[in-house]
């Protein structure tokens, strides 16, 4: 009888075992990143997870299939699929260069397919090698990541830093990227998916209708707006509009232009959620001051420079970290230079600026004459006190009005004066007792 129940247990496992390659139906959602890793992106997977969670997905797959984009967009991506509720696994769909290997890592697990590569992460500032400080903090977050899933930090690290050698592997002043195969024999993967029906099969999970989660409307145009470039160039002409604005009187069509420009970068960082209440206070603050310089005192005073430097420190409140802000602002100021020069040359937008310079000319033509500076004539010639001399005033000298100074005596009007010198454009007169 025992050896009867332990047959039969065995042959139960077996048939449970066999059972379990069968997927059961489960809950899918799916996201895709085949962009550039940016706000948007995040806003994605953020949402992604709750309406995953929400709706009690069995499953979260991100799909990634990206030649990377900002770090600090690639952080918060995975520090949301880390912290996630529902299990979150990643496919490499083609490819997770640079910022994308960080996501793609940071799933429960990762499934590659066949022909997909992963890698190539060294941390940028432009068309260079980010500075020592970045760089640490990026390998740091790979290393970590990597821990954090059960996988070797090093190969991550490899991939993020240059310096990194790994016998066999990569070499000093290289960089490591992965195909799919040596990922799997690496154990950086943890399976190979053609589709994404085979990631669900390894997940034993099989539903026809798998969820995927897309951008709204407003959504795909919050993502254009906050896209690198157009951000960018909305903070310039943003800039010039308040700047030409603060140079002339009122409200016109440059400060409505500017204005508008400002109010749809932020409207469109409200959209992804990107924005907090401080950010709309400084934004808000800048353009009370802005309307004041405007209508109460204008001119290009205090008012305006408080409003234009409380605009763009909302600016440094929107921005993940201090260095991006920095980036925006540089670009967004070498912008707006090269759209003030551009508009100057062209001539459909050079009308706008002669608006701003005084052409009128105070000339014979226009019935404007220069006094005569030859006082010569007035020395030793007395005259009459027209007004009292405080010690300035006026005096008449054989019928001309002439402004005169006294020694520094206070003369009553009617006293007789006698011209005594010419000091520059100044006529001395002293008293004739």
């Amino acid at each position: 009888m025992k050896r009867f129940l332990l047959v039969l247990c065995c042959i139960l496992s077996i048939l449970l075992g066999a059972l379990g390659v069968f997927a059961a139906e489960g809950n899918v959602y799916r996201v895709v990143l085949d962009d550039t890793i940016d706000n948007g992106s995040v806003h994605m997977v953020k949402k992604a997870i709750e309406e995953a969670d929400a709706s009690m997905a069995d499953l979260l797959i991100v799909e990634v299939d990206t030649y990377g984009g900002y770090i600090d967009s690639a952080i918060e991506i995975k520090d949301a699929i880390l912290s996630s509720p529902v299990k979150t696994v990643t496919y490499v769909n083609k490819k997770a260069m640079s910022a994308g290997s960080l996501i793609a890592v940071a799933g429960e697990k990762m499934y590659m397919a066949p022909g997909s590569t992963i890698g190539a992460a060294e941390a940028r500032e432009g068309e260079e090698k980010a500075d020592y400080k970045v760089t640490s903090a990026w390998v740091s977050e790979m290393r970590s990541t990597a821990e954090a899933r059960g996988k070797d930090p090093k190969l991550m690290a490899a991939m993020a830093e240059e310096s990194i050698v790994i016998d066999g592997l990569v070499d000093e002043g290289e960089l490591l990227s992965l195909t799919d195969n040596e990922s799997l024999e690496l154990g950086l993967a943890d399976g190979s998916a053609s589709s994404l029906l085979d990631v669900c099969t390894a997940e034993n999970l099989t539903d026809d209708t798998i969820t995927t989660v897309e951008e709204s409307g407003l959504e795909k145009i919050a993502a254009f707006l906050t896209s690198p470039v157009v951000s960018g160039l909305l903070i310039a002409i943003g800039v010039v509009g308040l700047l030409i604005e603060l140079l002339t009187t009122g409200i016109g069509a440059a400060g409505i232009i500017g204005i508008s420009a400002w109010v749809l970068y932020f409207a469109g960082h409200a959209l992804l959620d990107n924005i907090g209440w401080t950010a709309v206070i400084f934004f808000a603050a800048g353009l009370v001051f802005i309307i004041l310089e405007a209508f109460v005192i204008p001119g290009f005073g205090v008012a305006g420079i408080a409003g234009i430097a409380s605009i763009l420190f909302s600016v440094f409140l929107i921005a993940p970290s201090v260095e991006s802000g920095l980036i925006t602002i540089g670009v967004a100021l070498v912008a707006a230079v090269l759209l003030m020069v551009i508009s100057m040359k062209n001539k459909k937008t050079r009308s706008l600026w002669k608006k701003l310079v005084l052409k009128d000319r105070t000339d014979a033509e226009n019935g404007y004459t220069s006094p005569n500076m030859d006082n010569s004539s007035y020395l030793g010639k007395e005259g009459v006190a027209l007004t009292p001399l405080r010690p300035a005033g006026t005096i008449d000298i054989d019928g001309d009005r002439v402004d005169v100074v006294t020694e520094g005596d206070f003369l009553a009007t009617g006293t007789k004066v006698k011209v005594i010198g010419l000091d520059g454009t100044r006529i001395v007169v002293r008293l004739v007792k």
